[in-house]
């Protein structure tokens, strides 16, 4: 059964864009620009609406961040603590950005958030 690409866009006024859509494959949420303290509210919202679904899997698509800050860290470990008390419906895609891989990296969350390829 397939619900077609319903989704929604948000952006800010720092170019912070939070995409959502529905696909046969489940949640998709697209997030660019800069994941930080004024933003991760935003993000929560939208990611307990995705939860709420009934879709087999919730993509958080980092592809196109550009900044990730302690809080947005924070934010990733919550929801991923979350997914696995709820059936574990959490994947989440690799940043390109050299900098938002890095700060993956130093704080070892790479190790324990469900990254695919």
């Amino acid at each position: 059964m397939s619900q077609g690409n319903q989704g929604t866009s948000r952006r800010d006024d720092r170019g912070f864009t939070l995409r959502s859509e529905r696909t046969e494959a489940g949640e998709r949420i697209r997030l660019v620009g800069e994941l930080d303290l004024s933003v991760v509210g935003r993000l929560e919202l939208e990611m307990r609406r995705a939860e709420a679904t009934d879709a087999e899997s919730i993509l958080l698509d980092l592809d196109e961040l550009e900044f990730l800050d302690a809080s947005g860290i924070r934010l990733l470990l919550d929801l991923n603590d979350r997914s696995e008390n709820n059936g574990g419906r959490l994947r989440i895609t690799r940043a390109r950005a050299p900098q938002v891989r890095r700060v993956i990296e130093l704080t070892g969350v790479g190790d324990v958030l469900p990254f695919v390829d």
